[in-house]
């Protein structure tokens, strides 16, 4: 059971996506985790073929505990490349029976036998295909199949059954939020930024885009972030009793919950990605994060962390750093302020950008050379 979240301390295996058989690729779901704040996919880490589950679905289980044997590729071929062991001589053996865990659990819905239509519209619907019976040749479930699912009306939720997800949630953030303020030596830097050359460009640019492809300044904010982490590594790392430097920067983005509380989830390698790319992988984070669907990568490996109040929040935010992070960024909102610039006095767009450092890594001077390379990078927005 992988660590999915600083204070993690056990997941539920929620459901299985590949079984003893499978083949399996650096990347590849293999699992789905459940979490004290969201549902959670789990990757793979090394190529192989799964041998056996070890933990059945709906299970709890603590960080740590093996839950399947993997044979990884350099494994089968050092099996491969040993001799064949000589037959054993004939004798009564006991057969083991299958370890309930082994048993092949009901086929995911990749493979129930349905028409097209019945897959694409139960993927639209979020129906689960394996709780439908079907009524077309050989039992395959049909589109009026799904249809007529999708009509029944459902269950209602427990509200108990909530309420505890919303009660792990707070214990978890106050778990987590708690030996963030105990254990790291927080230090504030706050810096003001004039957002007119990046509101202007991104004006000019969202011109000729459509309302769906339009960019939010929202964007301008991460990248400028990551691509300052390039020019200041020791912010891009972790604490674990020594600094450990980071070789790829993850943004990790604080968004809040519908229901109350918040996740932080990254946008991996922010620093190389496009303005578009990073705009549509923000959209896709955020629906994702709110219905729960979240990979164990964006969980586990940010490396920086923002906190964007918007449109609508406080004019400074001074935020908690996520361990084992170094280094969270907090923006206000913007707000019309009267600045002399040009030698002229006029009002301008600024918002103010607060870090908040461990000071066991990063100094003073350190964090505001960061600050000035935010700054900067925002001043040249076609240059993100």
């Amino acid at each position: 059971m992988p660590i999915l979240g600083a204070d993690m301390t056990e997941g539920k295996l929620v459901s299985w996506r590949k079984h003893p058989g499978d083949r399996v690729e650096r990347g590849e779901i293999i699992a789905e985790v459940e979490t004290d704040k969201a549902n959670v996919e789990v990757e793979c880490y090394v190529p192989g073929v799964i041998e056996r589950l070890l933990i059945e679905e709906d299970t709890t289980v603590s960080v740590g505990t093996p839950i399947a044997l993997i044979k990884a590729d350099d494994e089968a071929a050092a099996a491969a490349a040993q001799p064949a062991a000589a037959p054993a001589a004939a004798a009564p053996t006991a057969v083991e029976a299958p370890r309930p865990s082994e048993r092949r659990a009901a086929p995911p819905a990749e493979r129930v036998r349905a028409s097209p239509a019945a897959r694409q519209l139960a993927e639209e619907s979020g129906i689960d295909l394996t709780q439908i019976t079907g009524t077309g040749p050989g039992g395959r479930i049909t589109r009026e199949d799904v249809e007529a699912a999708a009509s029944r009306p459902a269950a209602a939720p427990a509200a108990p059954a909530a309420d505890e997800r919303q009660a792990r949630m707070r214990q978890a953030i106050a778990a987590s939020m708690s030996r963030s303020a105990r254990e790291i030596p927080h230090f504030h830097l706050t810096r003001e930024i004039d957002m007119k050359a990046a509101l202007a460009w991104l004006s000019a640019t969202n011109e000729g885009r459509s309302v769906a492809d339009r960019l939010l300044y929202a964007v301008l904010l991460i990248k400028a972030v990551a691509l300052a982490l390039k020019e200041t590594p020791d912010l891009n790392a972790e604490w674990q009793d020594r600094v450990v430097r980071k070789p790829e920067i993850n943004v990790g983005m604080a968004i809040s919950l519908r229901g109350g509380g918040l996740v932080a989830p990254a946008l991996l390698g922010a620093d190389k990605r496009s303005l578009a790319d990073l705009m549509a992988g923000f959209r896709d984070l955020v629906q994702r994060t709110r219905s729960g669907k979240l990979l164990g990568s964006e969980m586990t490996e940010g490396t920086i962390t923002i906190t964007n109040l918007g449109e609508l929040g406080a004019d400074s935010v001074y935020g908690i750093i996520y361990p084992h992070q170094v280094a969270l960024v907090g923006f206000g909102r913007i707000t019309e302020q009267v600045r002399v610039a040009d030698g002229m006095m006029g009002p301008r767009p600024v918002i103010i950008a607060t870090l908040s450092a461990d000071h066991r890594v990063v100094d003073g001077h350190l964090g505001s050379t960061y600050l000035a390379a935010v700054d900067r990078l925002l001043q040249e927005p076609d240059k993100l």
